[in-house]
């Protein structure tokens, strides 16, 4: 199965990779996106599960928020969290770069700018050369989109469901009528036997289903596998497509 991994930074980009997380598995379904806090079980190691989630993905989206580039070691105050080599954010992008993985920086907002290599540590100056995606969320649902579409054609085998197929030739047992045009009375009917006499119903606008039971028009007699009367000046056409009984 393909998978795509989310990296983010906590702090700044957690709401955005919970949206683009759970939008990708609606529509891809469930298991092809890595996400730490959901992908990681509690009892297990997250060292091992982050890189074992990276190897095993076909691409990773790397959240970029306007904090990203500055936010601060927490291990060693003063200094950016991008140099320190045990950043995990660093970490991961670095493991995808070296299973020649596709990365895209996803840019969060509207006011965070494109990556320029002199701002980036030297290992992660590649990612000032690739092509980005953003996401907004004011246009949330364009951004997703476009960032599912690109997934879709960089990861072999990742792909939305197909719509259901729209139904061909009846299967046994089954029963398809069509009925338009004018006229003051129309009654349709599978599996008929005995009389009909006693519904009329004039001017509806909408569905009737009379339900099951006998059922009553003062009309002739029908009787047989499926049945239409049409009384009045009928203009247009009745279909029928019937399966077997």
């Amino acid at each position: 199965m393909p998978h795509v991994f989310v990296n983010y930074r906590t702090g700044d980009g957690e709401q955005a990779a919970t949206t683009i997380a759970r939008d990708l598995t609606h529509r891809f379904g469930p298991g092809p996106v890595f996400r730490a806090s959901e992908s990681i079980r509690p009892g297990q190691l997250y060292p091992e599960e982050l890189l074992a989630g990276v190897r095993r993905s076909d691409a990773l989206l790397a959240l970029i928020g306007p904090h990203w580039l500055d936010a601060p070691d927490s291990t060693r105050p003063g200094r950016r969290a991008l140099d320190n080599t045990e950043d995990w954010v660093r970490k991961e992008i670095l493991e995808a770069f070296s299973r020649g993985l596709p990365v895209i920086p996803v840019l969060l907002g509207r006011r965070t700018e494109r990556l320029t290599a002199a701002a980036l540590p030297r290992p992660l100056v590649r990612l000032a050369y690739t092509q980005s995606l953003r996401y907004d969320h004011q246009q949330a649902s364009t951004d997703l989109a476009r960032i599912a579409e690109v997934l879709t054609d960089l990861v072999p085998g990742l792909a939305e469901p197909e719509s259901p197929e729209q139904p061909g030739d009846p299967a046994p047992g089954a029963v398809t009528n069509t009925m338009d045009g004018d006229g003051d009375s129309r009654i349709q009917a599978r599996d008929v036997s005995g009389g009909l006499t006693s519904t009329v119903i004039h001017d509806s606008h909408g569905p009737v289903n009379t339900g099951s039971g006998p059922q009553h028009v003062h009309q002739p007699h029908i009787d047989g596998d499926g049945a239409t009367y049409i009384g009045g000046d009928n203009k247009g056409s009745v279909k029928h497509r019937f399966g077997e009984r």
